[in-house]
């Protein structure tokens, strides 16, 4: 995934509590002045759930501020309320109410991810990529928080602590991540609930090729109808001369078991 950018200045934490307010404060932004937070793996679709939302900002507005940071190429980038922002402009607003926070990429992405987390419907691949994306700025600020500390133990606390601010299991959070692995054409099933989660996971531990391969055995010819099962998966692997076990250690030591 994409990195952000880096904000123009990093918060000061020293000021007063009048000026914290003062960044706290709600202000109308031009829509041109705004752009999707690069790299973020939520999607913004054109649903009955949009739907709803636009009519809603035509009666009575956007109600709740898209949260959003200075972008030093220029403009300003969403942390919060990307499908607020679709909706306004199906809507025909040209400017939104936003609220302005400066933040570094690290403490950006972990805000980003939180905030989109508390939706009621994620998708699986959503999920995945933004634990990914979190787990990695966690990392990153340890590693300055605590230079003496080690790679592995670096590894070990941000995945524990990433399950508690889920409310997963690490195991789970592990099994999400393993997701990302996956070829586009496989997640997107995923998704669709085509696949199911555990054999996904499954499938995630297949090279590329032998994805694709997965696909065209499978699959393709049974696109649109079929749904692929544990079995199918275990069959599958079996025949393409996978062993689970070995793709299982390795990806605990990659991502911190």
């Amino acid at each position: 995934m994409a990195k952000a950018k880096t904000s123009i200045t990093t918060e000061n934490r020293s000021g007063s509590a009048a000026d914290a307010a003062a960044k706290e404060k709600r202000t109308e932004m031009p829509l041109s002045d705004l752009h999707p937070f690069e790299g973020h793996p939520f999607k913004v679709l054109d649903d009955e759930l949009m739907e709803q939302t636009v009519e809603s900002i035509k009666q009575i507005g956007v109600v709740s501020p898209l949260i959003v940071r200075p972008d030093p190429e220029g403009g300003f980038e969403i942390l919060s309320g990307h499908r607020r922002l679709h909706a306004a402009q199906l809507a025909g607003l040209e400017t939104v109410p936003v609220i302005v926070k400066e933040m570094d990429d690290d403490a950006a992405i972990i805000f980003m991810v939180d905030s989109n987390l508390q939706r009621e419907n994620i998708l699986p691949s959503e999920r995945a990529f933004s634990y990914k994306m979190k787990l990695e700025a966690m990392k990153h600020q340890g590693q300055r928080g605590d230079l003496t500390s080690d790679q592995v133990g670096q590894k070990s606390w941000a995945v524990n602590q990433l399950a508690d601010d889920a409310n997963e299991s690490k195991t789970q959070v592990q099994r999400f991540i393993r997701l990302t692995n996956l070829i586009p054409e496989i997640l997107e099933m995923v998704d669709e609930k085509k696949i199911a989660f555990n054999p996904a996971v499954e499938l995630s531990y297949l090279k590329t090729s032998e994805q694709k391969e997965f696909l065209e055995e499978m699959i393709s010819p049974h696109l649109h109808t079929m749904f692929v099962t544990p079995k199918d998966v275990d069959e599958t692997v079996k025949y393409l001369s996978f062993t689970i076990s070995e793709g299982l250690n390795m990806a605990f030591e990659e991502i911190g078991g």
